[in-house]
């Protein structure tokens, strides 16, 4: 499966998370390289942050609290 990294899987994706990614590369990377499930329940927290720096912080941390292998 081919996975096209300017299209997510959740059509609901928040502008904010989307914008937060585009300025991490290995969280980008990383949410990309996640299961259709692991993506929207990423999407489905991010509905709940409230600013930008919050947002930011939350897409960072994806890359520190949950390393590839």
């Amino acid at each position: 499966m081919d996975i096209n990294k300017n299209q997510i899987y959740a059509p609901d994706m928040p502008m904010g998370l989307d914008i937060a990614l585009a300025k991490n590369e290995a969280a980008k990377n990383y949410f990309y390289a996640l299961s259709e499930p692991s993506q929207k329940q990423i999407i489905q927290h991010a509905h709940t942050v409230q600013s930008k720096e919050e947002m930011q912080a939350y897409a960072d941390s994806l890359v520190v609290s949950y390393p590839m292998h």
